[in-house]
């Protein structure tokens, strides 16, 4: 039988070596996370993640479960905390929903929903960030950026081809496609990468394919993503659908 904790009261069985976000995703628990995939080693990027073990914070993503652990998340001061994350992210990007093709199926829009933001709160920075649609199959807004590094991981850990990287430091940090001129279309990318299909926000698009699926009838129109503790499978099979 496997071990217990709790979260948010609930006891959550786990796997030994399991963290507590994993553990709780198996459990069909929702714990808000950006950076995180199933398909590969956490890397506590976002820190939305964040629970308290034992009164302490933690990354629920890098955060090995272990038995008796008392683990809160749903709490005023963290959902807090979370929604000042998420929308430092929207004012440190160029977040414009009503028109993204990614929106409705957005794990950034989504769980700013779920957190109740109506408000960016902070001064938008505006950065200015190129659209790359030198690709025959693939366009790049990187206005959308968060950061999270999922397309830099899968690309070196899946496809091995380290298409993308991450550049900078601080608040210049950004990503860039890994050329000599910069540009996609001089990498080795294909549509068919496993990178081509992990971006939680609307940075990496398929061409020909946009609103194919109408406004009001995607993933997180029909059921919020909190609503979805299955939401993780979820978006990584409606990704990889190419949708």
């Amino acid at each position: 039988m496997n071990a217990t904790f709790t979260l948010d009261g609930r006891p959550v069985a786990f796997s030994e070596g399991q963290t507590i976000l994993q553990a709780a995703v198996a459990a069909g628990a929702y714990i808000p996370h950006l950076c995180f995939h199933p398909d590969f080693k956490p890397h506590g990027s976002c820190k939305v993640c964040t629970v308290k073990v034992g009164g302490r914070h933690a990354a629920s993503c890098t955060t090995r479960a272990t038995a008796g652990a008392v683990v809160e998340s749903d709490t005023p001061e963290l959902n807090a905390e979370r929604l000042a994350l998420v929308q430092m992210l929207f004012v440190e990007g160029n977040h414009f929903c009503p028109s993204c093709e990614k929106s409705g199926d957005c794990k950034l829009q989504a769980t700013a929903y779920d957190l109740g933001m109506s408000t960016p709160h902070f001064d938008h920075f505006y950065p200015d960030r190129p659209v790359d649609a030198s690709h025959p199959d693939m366009l790049l807004d990187f206005n959308r950026c968060i950061l999270c590094s999922l397309c830099v991981r899968a690309s070196r850990d899946v496809d091995g081809k380290n298409v993308f990287a991450l550049a900078g430091r601080g608040i210049r940090t950004r990503l860039i496609a890994n050329s000599r001129t910069g540009r996609l279309a001089d990498t080795s990318f294909s549509h068919q990468d496993k990178a081509a299909h992990v971006c939680p926000v609307g940075v990496i698009l398929h061409k020909r394919r946009g609103f194919e699926t109408p406004f009001g009838t995607r993933v997180f129109d029909r059921k919020p993503i909190s609503a979805r503790a299955d939401s993780t499978a979820e978006i990584a099979a409606v990704e990889a659908d190419g949708s």
